[in-house]
């Protein structure tokens, strides 16, 4: 009688063994005339959800992904925030677009206050506007990405060690917080770079169809060099309108490696730079094992925000193995705490993140685009060559005064 009365117990305990897989959810613009950034946020999210299931998944159960399209706005992404919260998702994943980075947080951190237990955390892969990490910073909110002080930073000391930089710079970018960062920073260190800013422009975000004003602008003001914050369609645009109109000018650039941007720009990108999480050429062995890796399980090499968006994801893998169940459930609270603790070595360079106020500290690349680089961009002779690696401590910027980081108790 005791026996028969015991298999059920023992089936419960079997099945609370097995409970609540952990649920990511990959929250971005998967159609409209940003889809082609958030696209390759996901398939870095799926390559780097696969590794984790090829590794055991959690709790012995494969890690689930699941897919939002946030249709290009804060407001989408809002909507399809409560839908990945009802789906019970506990990590929600984004990086393309600070303005929907902005909303998603504030979502978060109001979810959890009035969910204690079923809190989710964001795991901001790209998302870099300063305000996300500064008075917007939330205990749930991790990002694994750069921001404009350090990425602007480190071209600009690249740049002026190779005496690309010139002495008259034009900033030109997006009207939104990202943008206005930009422009800050650009700024910000003109002193250190010996250069005057002799025009700064703010548009439009990705409703600008012909950026040939915009060039004739820049050609009119004297500048050596061109430092924007633009990414998608914007710097696409730029790059084609740049081309058309021969601008004998520098870019200095932080997206110039998304797709399509060398094969815009054609012979007018030689010369130009981008501050990079990822260069294979400047990762040696590692970085050439890590692109093979990526090509054969995703059917192509890893482009711009991809390889940054897998070390995070590689971090929070690492956070997830150390942090025990639950009654056979996810502490999503445990989970960040051991996340502000994680160290990941990247073919780049050991990268930590910083508990301070959640900001992931990264090697930077710096490359100039180059016909004699190892690896070519968008099947141009054209391609991404290293100048100056920075380490994570040699780009990294300070905390952030306005971050007030609330733990729970």
């Amino acid at each position: 009688m005791h026996a028969v009365r015991s298999l059920p117990l023992l089936a419960l305990l079997a099945a609370a063994a097995q409970a609540a897989p952990v649920k990511i959810g990959v929250l971005e613009t998967l159609s409209g005339p940003q889809a082609s950034t958030g696209l390759a946020y996901r398939a870095a999210v799926r390559y780097a959800v696969d590794r984790m299931n090829a590794a055991g998944g959690w709790n012995g159960e494969p890690v689930q992904l699941l897919e939002y399209d946030n249709q290009g706005g804060p407001a989408g992404a809002s909507d399809k925030l409560k839908a990945a919260a009802a789906d019970g998702v506990q990590i929600v994943v984004q990086g393309g677009s600070s303005a929907i980075g902005g909303q998603i947080t504030e979502d978060v951190r109001k979810h959890n206050l009035r969910n204690p237990g079923k809190e989710i955390l964001y795991v901001n892969v790209g998302a870099e506007a300063l305000e996300l990490t500064g008075e917007k910073c939330n205990f749930h909110h991790f990002r694994f990405a750069g921001n404009a002080q350090v990425r602007t930073r480190a071209l600009v000391q690249a740049m002026k060690q190779v005496q690309a930089l010139g002495s008259k710079v034009y900033a030109i970018n997006q009207n939104y917080a990202w943008g206005q960062d930009m422009e800050r920073a650009i700024v910000d260190n003109a002193a250190a770079g010996g250069y005057q800013v002799v025009e700064k422009t703010l548009h439009d975000v990705n409703k600008v169809q012909d950026f040939a004003p915009y060039v004739a602008k820049i050609g009119a003001s004297g500048a050596d060099t061109v430092i924007t914050g633009n990414w998608s369609n914007d710097l696409l645009l730029m790059m084609k309108a740049s081309k058309a109109a021969g601008l004998k000018v520098r870019f200095g650039t932080v997206y110039l490696d998304q797709v399509g941007n060398i094969a815009n720009a054609g012979d007018q990108a030689v010369g130009h730079f981008v501050a990079q999480a990822f260069n294979a050429e400047a990762a040696g062995a590692e970085g050439e094992r890590f692109m093979a890796d990526y090509k054969a399980r995703t059917g192509h090499l890893p482009v711009a925000t991809e390889p940054q968006t897998v070390f995070g994801l590689e971090m929070v893998a690492d956070a997830l193995k150390r942090t025990k169940p639950v009654n056979g459930a996810l502490d999503v609270n445990a989970l960040a705490r051991t996340l502000e603790t994680t160290q990941l070595k990247t073919p780049m360079g050991e990268a930590r993140m910083r508990a301070a106020d959640h900001q992931v500290l990264l090697p930077l690349v710096v490359s100039v685009v180059a016909r004699d680089a190892k690896y070519k961009a968008d099947d141009t002779p054209f391609g991404f060559k290293p100048v100056k690696v920075f380490s994570a401590e040699e780009a990294a910027v300070p905390a952030q005064a306005a971050c007030k980081m609330q733990r729970p108790a």
